[in-house]
């Protein structure tokens, strides 16, 4: 079965299930999940804004697409 549908029924599931049986779901998976979030913390506020700033200009449209980008350093990947 593909990830995806594993993921969609896992959601589905975890929507349906009584509160006691989410906690303990979480219980099982509570440090992953916490630490998920913290390489991002880790960078430096500087890094964080510049990442902030490049993810608001590829919302506005701006930037290379991917395909142009492979095209042009194409000889990188190619060894």
């Amino acid at each position: 079965m593909p990830t995806a549908n594993i993921r969609q029924k896992l959601h589905n599931f975890i929507d349906t299930i009584e509160d006691k049986r989410v906690k303990a779901i979480y219980t099982l998976f509570e440090d992953e999940i916490e630490q998920e979030g913290d390489w991002w913390d880790e960078l430096p506020v500087e890094v964080q804004k510049e990442v902030d700033q490049a993810l608001a200009e590829l919302d506005k449209g701006k930037g290379i697409p991917h395909e142009q980008v492979m095209k042009k350093y194409k000889k990188w990947f190619t060894r």
